[in-house]
């Protein structure tokens, strides 16, 4: 398996966890997860993988914000530290001063422009995005 694939089953795990404890929607800040992502959207084992990490269905939707990146302590807590993919954009470049930045502060405040969201995927909006995090 990919690093971006397990990169990517790792985020909708995540997902589900929040959606089940009534939570945002997390934010899909990577351009090599997401490129992932888009990669497996409508897929017929997409329903599948969803089942297994998620526990339910997740869509995808459009959702441009900037801001931090709220769900990278729930990720630590399971995975430990976020690896270099989640900087990396589609080329393969890894954006090494943000991911300094994270490595050093533990944070990360990046901009992203589509989030999950729950059942079917014909969302038009991510759940409960706070309004200061949209642009």
């Amino acid at each position: 398996m990919s690093t971006t694939t397990t990169e990517l089953r790792r985020f909708l795990t995540i997902t589900g966890q929040r959606f089940d404890n009534g939570r945002s929607a997390p934010e899909m800040f990577s351009p090599a997860v997401d490129a992932a992502w888009h990669e497996l959207l409508g897929a017929p084992a997409y329903a599948a993988l969803c089942q297994e990490t998620a526990g339910q269905p997740i869509g995808h939707t459009a959702n441009n914000g900037h801001g931090p990146i709220s769900w990278v302590a729930a990720y630590e807590e399971t995975y430990g530290p976020l690896p270099a993919i989640w900087f990396t954009g589609t080329d393969g470049n890894v954006d090494r001063d943000a991911l300094v930045r994270y490595r050093e502060t533990g944070t990360v405040v990046a901009e992203w422009d589509c989030s999950p969201t729950g059942g079917d995927g014909d969302d038009d909006v991510a759940p409960d995005q706070p309004e200061t995090a949209r642009r």
